[in-house]
């Protein structure tokens, strides 16, 4: 009796049963009370006539006036009788004054005998004067007969309002619960880690749909979470077990062999080093998962991001000289959105230095921006290898490299802390091929120029990555050349 369904389905029960009732009522009051209504007018202007008519004759008007009205009665519903003093009856078709009726009664209904039969009379009494008494009424039997009949229509239509309201409200109970049953076995499913269970589609395209289809993309969140999870946890045993394995045997063999303490030292540079990397990829995950779980959305300002191209521009363009690669910038002037200054600064350098890392001597870097509506748009385009399309969906995701980078520095971050400033920024983060048909790939960053929990909400911008739990207050920034990753590494 405490479930949902049960609680809607006697709502709906008593909503039925008191629009029977209103109905019901409704039409009472429109016949049976129409009759009684129409009746008690007729006799109120029966006693007005009669009242003139004394006022006028006396006593011989209201016998002339009675025995008038009861021969032109073709129905023989009109009662009246005429009292004397002495008790007798002067005129009129009843045959007696009845038993407890008082002199002044208005609209009684009682049991009266006339032209020899037994009935129910609908009565007025008045006082004449002079001990006179009259009583004018009219024959109701078969007014009461249409009145039951109504009652027992009423009544029998209530009953049934009632049953049809019961029988309603269980079909309303069952179906509700049969809908909330799907979901509530699926979610214990779930919570007993069969992942693969959905709630069933009846393709009424209703609520309890929609319900479902949100319910569904709950749970391919979930499992593309605990998908997630299991491929960073492998790929965090995969690339850094090495990396730790080779540093400790490095340390261990310079303990052995080293020959005095210059070689000692240097090997234990060497090793501080590669622990620096290991760390940086740490701080790396945690930084990501900082930025996906909207910590630094209070950070967001106004700033220029013309400027912050043009920084960016300039820092890299150093690194493509010494690799005889052209930079170019052209971004739009006068570009001022808001968001987080560093974190689009970092974005920007870390698809610079994968462009830069992957194009050929004597290629060409380009680096643009212009605004588009409610976003600006940033692209970087490279004239390297570029990524095959069936491996562009999946170089955001962590410690992802193809084989073709294996061999370059990086390890497989770097544009996965791209998307997650996009997201933050309620933007996205696409890869394109030359327009013209070149060699080369063209990343582009689409971020919300204005204010961003607005046009957070839009479908095409929610996350594609469910928050992770934020870093600890006091974690170092990975510098913006450190975030490694490539083209075709993530």
């Amino acid at each position: 009796m405490r479930s949902l369904g049960f609680r809607i389905a006697a709502l709906h029960a008593v909503l039925l049963i008191a629009s029977g009732a209103a109905l019901g009522g409704f039409f009472w009051w429109n016949t049976a009370g129409y009759l009684n209504r129409q009746v008690d007018q007729s006799l109120r202007n029966d006693v007005a006539l009669m009242t003139t008519r004394f006022d006028d004759g006396g006593i011989d008007a209201i016998i002339r006036t009675v025995a008038q009205r009861l021969a032109e009665d073709s129905d023989e519903e009109e009662v009246f009788l005429l009292i004397g003093p002495d008790g007798r009856s002067i005129a009129g078709n009843l045959d007696s004054w009845p038993v407890g009726l008082p002199i002044d009664a208005q609209g009684i209904e009682a049991p009266i005998w006339h032209d020899g039969i037994t009935s129910t009379g609908r009565l007025h009494g008045m006082e004449l004067g002079g001990g006179y008494r009259l009583i004018v009424g009219r024959d109701v039997a078969s007014r009461l007969r249409l009145r039951e009949l109504v009652a027992d229509a009423v009544l029998y239509g209530s009953a049934l309002a009632v049953v049809l309201a019961t029988l309603g409200g269980v079909l309303v109970q069952r179906v509700l619960q049969r809908r909330i049953d799907q979901v509530a076995v699926t979610a214990a499913a779930i919570g007993h880690g069969d992942l693969s269970r959905r709630v069933p589609l009846t393709g009424a395209d209703d609520e309890f749909d929609e319900l479902a289809r949100t319910f569904n993309g709950m749970l391919d969140r979930i499992s593309g979470l605990m998908h997630g999870v299991r491929q960073v946890s492998n790929a965090i045993a995969h690339d850094l077990r090495t990396p730790i394995a080779r540093t400790r045997a490095r340390l261990e063999e310079a303990l052995r062999e080293a020959a005095d303490e210059a070689e000692l030292r240097a090997a234990m540079e060497r090793g501080i080093a590669e622990l620096d990397g290991i760390i940086a990829v740490f701080q790396a995950i945690l930084r990501i998962a900082e930025i996906e779980a909207g910590a630094r959305r209070s950070a967001f300002a106004p700033f220029d991001l013309s400027t912050l191209l043009a920084d960016a521009a300039e820092l890299y363009e150093a690194v493509a000289e010494e690799k005889d690669i052209r930079l170019d910038a052209a971004p739009t002037a006068g570009l001022v959105m808001v968001g987080d200054r560093d974190l689009v600064l970092q974005a920007v350098a870390n698809l610079l230095d994968n462009a830069i890392k992957f194009t050929p001597p004597g290629g060409l870097v380009q680096l643009a921006a212009a605004r588009r509506e409610e976003t600006v748009e940033i692209v970087v385009a490279d004239t390297g290898p570029g990524i095959p399309e069936t491996e562009r969906p999946r170089v955001t995701e962590r410690f992802y490299r193809a084989e073709a980078s294996r061999g370059t520095p990086g390890s497989g971050l770097g544009l996965t802390l791209v998307e997650a400033v996009a997201h933050l920024h309620a933007g996205t983060l696409d890869f394109e091929s030359d327009p013209k048909g070149g060699p080369g790939l063209r990343a582009v960053l689409r971020l919300a120029s204005g204010e961003v929990p607005r046009l957070a909400r839009s479908a095409d911008v929610q996350r594609r990555r469910a928050p992770s739990r934020a870093a600890e207050a006091g974690q170092d920034r990975v510098p913006v050349g450190a975030a490694p990753g490539g083209q075709t590494s993530g």
